[in-house]
């Protein structure tokens, strides 16, 4: 299965048509949350993605709560939030949300590490996690040097050991990869991110 993978498009028309683009290679697109601003735009942000034709796995990010991505999302989508889906063979286990909690206000959409912890015990396999936020200590790291990630998801990783864990949400760490045991995790941003499974 090729997949193309990204993360916090945030309404950027430009990064839109080169995923779109990108996706007639695809065999499935992962967006792994933020796809638009301040929980404003997800209709015209879904619009600029329509081009898609290959399925979709899709988790909230902390732009956009749960219940408006599915609303908001194409039917040939899977939205993800503490809940599993497979294609192809393939296990896809998929929580969205900023975790830990974001200092960004009520418009964010987060979970406690506890939450977050009680989402993530619902899955005992799956091949690829879809995150928004990283785990700790791992493609997570701000412009200030902090690691903003979260325990639950490390938490998780650990026990589970999915082959891939993709995530996105702390933009300074786009592009970073990292290795929790023999799982690889890949910090997306919005450009085209292949992946072979």
């Amino acid at each position: 299965m090729k997949i193309l993978a990204f993360s916090d498009l945030h309404m950027a028309r430009n990064r839109a048509a080169e995923l779109v683009e990108a996706s007639a290679k695809a065999d499935l697109v992962i967006g792994a949350g933020d796809f638009c601003n301040h929980r404003q735009g997800l209709d015209q942000a879904m619009d600029m993605l329509s081009g898609m034709a290959c399925p979709m796995v899709l988790v909230p990010g902390n732009a956009e709560s749960a219940d408006e991505l599915r609303d908001a999302a194409p039917v040939t989508a899977e939205v993800l939030h503490g809940s599993a889906c497979d294609i192809d063979g393939v296990r896809f286990f998929g929580l969205g949300y900023g975790i830990p909690v974001t200092p960004f206000g009520d418009w964010s959409c987060d979970m406690t590490e506890a939450q977050a912890d009680e989402a993530l015990s619902a899955c005992d396999s799956a091949d690829i996690l879809v995150l928004h936020s990283p785990p700790k200590g791992v493609a997570d790291q701000t412009s200030q040097g902090h690691s903003v990630g979260s325990t639950a998801i490390r938490d998780a990783i650990e026990r589970v050991q999915p082959k891939l864990a993709v995530c996105g949400h702390i933009h300074d760490s786009w592009g970073q990869n990292g290795q929790i045991g023999a799982t690889r995790i890949a910090n997306l941003g919005p450009r085209p991110n292949w992946f072979d499974i």
